[in-house]
């Protein structure tokens, strides 16, 4: 299966679950060849080990104010 342009740049993480909803509706079709779904398996567990990284990265940067006015990692 060829990658688009849009797959071939960082995906964010938006594009990410979308893209991982759409491997989901392909692996379900029964047109679907067993080579297909290999590629599309890879790509999409590929992609969710990247997607991980990026909201384990974005939950490390969110800040709270605590009652003092100074902040602190979310937890």
């Amino acid at each position: 299966m060829p990658m688009s342009a849009k797959q071939k740049k960082e995906m964010t993480i938006e594009e990410g679950f979308s893209f991982l909803e759409e491997s989901a509706k392909k692996l379900g079709e029964d047109e679907i060849s067993l080579e297909e779904s290999f590629a599309v398996y890879e790509k999409a567990m590929q992609v969710l080990k990247d997607t991980y990284k990026k909201i384990e990265t974005v939950e490390k940067k969110v800040m709270v104010i605590n009652e003092n006015g100074s902040e602190e990692e979310f937890q």
